[in-house]
Parts: structure tokens; C-alpha cells; sequence
């Protein structure tokens, strides 16, 4: 049987949270749905800046966040490449894209996770069956028989931006 992914482009109005890199208006309940889970499921936002001053649905009650910038008190105070917390519904990463996106950030703009292994990493941290989802440039490359590709949609910010992809894989058994 042939397997094609849900597709779609978004486009959506600029972000209401000053913030570089903040998602724009509209995109993260979207985003959740996609991720299969409820507003009140635990998600964890990983390089989640300033997502909790996001003024539409999409953070829910029992969502944590997880961010290397001290300044925006996150949940957990971490490496996205370290292991991350388990027991969440669902995982959504918003990763600098670049170093020069990188720059825009409080720590060093050295720091710049690779997708894939982001993906890997949020990966490991859920329960078989569990989405997750990444926006990005690109699409990453799942861990060979790890997960299952859900979707990807174009997420467009108005004329003249770069578009993103938003990314939804499900962990699969290995």
C-alpha cells in the first residue's frame, strides 16, 4: 500500500508576540491538531521562546516549555540535544534555522541543532504512537524504521519572508 502524507500550505498573518522567530498568528493550534492531541494533552514546546505570551489557542494548560535562554523561564532550563523530559503527549520544536537566525538570540549563535537530530532526540522521548511535530526550512530525515511521516505544510508569513515547513512524524516501531 502506497503512503502519501497530508499536505497543505498555511498562510497566516504575522506574529503578534515581539519575538524573532515567533509563530505566526493562527499556526500553533494548527499545529497541535496535527499533532493529534486535545487542549488540555501535554505538549512540550522545545526552543520555545516566548510561546507562552502567544495570544491565540494552541498553548494548553498542562503544555511545558523547554529553552536554553535563561531570560525566557523555561520549564526546563536545557540542550534540545540532551535527552529530553518525558511524559508528554506530543513534542513541537521551533529550532533557530540558521546561524544567522541564530544570532537573533540571547545565547551564542554557535549553537544550532541539526533537524534530523532534533528529530531523532524528540523522538526517543515519546511513547510509540506519539506525534511530533518541527518548523523549519527543511524537512528532516526521520531515523530509518523509527517513524511514520504525517504531514508537512507550507507555512507562509505574508510577501517577502522565506516560507517554513512545519513537519509531523509519528514514532513507529523500530
Amino acid at each position: 500500500m502506497n503512503y502519501r502524507p497530508i499536505t497543505d500550505v498555511w498562510i497566516l498573518a504575522r506574529s503578534k508576540v515581539k519575538f524573532y522567530g515567533a509563530y505566526p498568528s493562527g499556526f500553533l493550534a494548527r499545529a497541535r491538531a496535527l499533532l493529534g492531541v486535545g487542549p488540555n494533552d501535554a505538549v512540550l514546546h522545545v526552543c520555545s521562546g516566548r510561546v507562552r505570551d502567544y495570544p491565540f489557542a494552541g498553548f494548553g494548560p498542562n503544555d511545558k516549555t523547554l529553552d536554553l535562554d535563561p531570560i525566557l523561564k523555561p520549564d526546563y532550563l536545557q540542550d534540545a540535544c540532551q535527552p529530553l523530559p518525558k511524559g508528554f503527549a506530543a513534542i513541537l520544536a521551533d529550532p533557530p534555522y540558521t546561524l544567522e537566525d541564530a544570532k537573533h538570540y540571547a545565547l551564542s549563535p554557535l549553537w544550532l541543532p541539526s533537524p534530523n537530530a532534533l528529530l531523532r532526540n524528540m523522538l526517543e522521548s515519546v511513547e510509540l504512537g506519539s506525534r511530533v511535530g518541527m518548523l523549519h526550512y527543511v524537512i528532516p530525515r526521520p531515523p530509518k524504521d523509527m517513524a511514520r511521516f504525517v504531514a508537512v505544510v507550507g507555512v507562509i508569513v505574508g510577501f517577502g519572508n522565506r516560507g517554513r515547513f512545519y513537519s509531523v512524524f509519528e514514532k513507529a516501531n523500530a
